[in-house]
């Protein structure tokens, strides 16, 4: 079984070298390293900064450039997947480190296992076997999966996507620290229509940080929507999880992946999460995100005030309130006046683009 990783660069550094070698060392081995650099000149740049080639010094890794118009956060995405003939493939960021050896193996279990079930039973069908439902499940595989992850397995969930868990850097600030750990529990479970109604948006939630997703369900649905500003991830969750597949949150994979943002960058990064929820209002109208604010804020409350430190708690609810005005002006973007969205926006190029798709239909 064929495993992909598929990279975007933009400016890669001497982090690009350590992630490829960390990839090199799974458990899980990958196939093929697909590397999608906006801008040559950078990746030029990188070479000679690092001395290392990645394309000379890692057999498996192909490169393509393309300029940052052509950049899309879904289309580019989509395009490298047809360099892929994978029956898995994994999308990643390039500052996702791994923390181990077992990113890979871990982040597709489900995917695997499914897909093997599979295979086996239709050259079990072809050669006139006995059916699925009279075999047994490896006693290997099912002690790997446990509580609801295999009372759902039973109940025959297909997953079409698994992501992983995100840590904070060793230099990731106690805020920082708490999002992580609110975001990616040390828990895994596969998220189904059924949990609409308990967990809301947080049922599509899925992170192409690190997430890993099986090649012939992504073709069935279409794929990656080819022009966003943002959640490429999650509007495709959201439309497997509406065709009846799981996603799978794989608590075992892990990378180490966060940021230090300033309050500016927070209402940027989060004015773009907005417009991108307003543009699909067929995924995001009926769940709305302002729940999963409110349970982060009550959760840093009682971690901080366990800690000892609530005084840090006002410092933390002026970033979420950064968060919130960038969130909310996004999703109002149509209403604001042009020079407005390009103050807020954090992503310049995706209006150029939208421009152009404007004047071209």
């Amino acid at each position: 079984m064929e495993i992909d990783v598929i990279i975007p660069l933009y400016k890669p550094g001497r982090e690009l070298p350590v992630l490829l070698e960390r990839l090199a060392e799974q458990t899980m081995p990958v196939h093929k390293i697909i590397l999608m650099n906006t801008e040559e000149k950078y990746f030029r740049e990188m070479i000679a900064k690092t001395g290392t080639d990645p394309v000379e010094a890692f057999a498996n890794v192909e490169v393509h450039h393309l300029s940052k118009k052509e950049f899309d956060h879904g289309g580019t995405r989509h395009k490298a997947v047809q360099y892929s003939q994978a029956d898995i493939f994994v999308m990643m960021t390039q500052d996702a480190m791994p923390a181990d050896q077992y990113l890979i193996e871990e982040l597709t279990v489900h995917l695997r296992k499914r897909l093997e079930e599979e295979r086996k039973e239709q050259a079990e069908n072809r050669l006139g076997g006995q059916k699925q439902s009279e075999k047994k499940e490896p006693k290997q595989a099912e002690n790997r999966l446990g509580g609801q992850e295999q009372e759902q397995r039973k109940q025959g969930v297909r997953v079409a996507a698994a992501y992983a868990r995100q840590l904070p850097g060793e230099d990731s600030r106690e805020t920082e620290r708490i999002s992580r750990y609110f975001n990616y529990p040390e828990k895994s479970r596969i998220k189904t229509a059924g949990d609409l109604k308990t967990m809301g948006i947080k049922t599509f939630f899925c992170s192409n940080v690190c997430a890993a997703y099986r090649r012939d369900l992504y073709e069935e649905s279409g794929g990656f929507v080819r022009h966003t500003i943002f959640n490429e991830d999650m509007i495709y969750a959201s439309g497997a999880v509406g065709a009846g597949y799981g996603i799978a949150y794989e608590a075992k994979a892990r990378v180490i992946h966060s940021h230090n943002y300033t309050n500016m960058q927070q209402l940027r990064r989060n004015f773009d999460l907005g417009v991108s929820q307003a543009a699909h209002p067929e995924v995001f109208a009926n769940v709305p995100s302002e729940a999963e604010g409110k349970r982060l804020v009550t959760a840093a409350f009682r971690y901080l005030k366990r800690k000892g430190r609530l005084y840090r708690f006002p410092g933390f609810c002026v970033q979420c309130g950064f968060k919130y005005v960038g969130y909310k002006l996004g999703k109002h973007y149509r209403r604001l006046p042009k020079k407005w969205v390009m103050a807020l926006t954090a992503d310049k190029d995706y209006w150029k683009q939208e421009e152009m798709i404007c004047v071209e239909s």
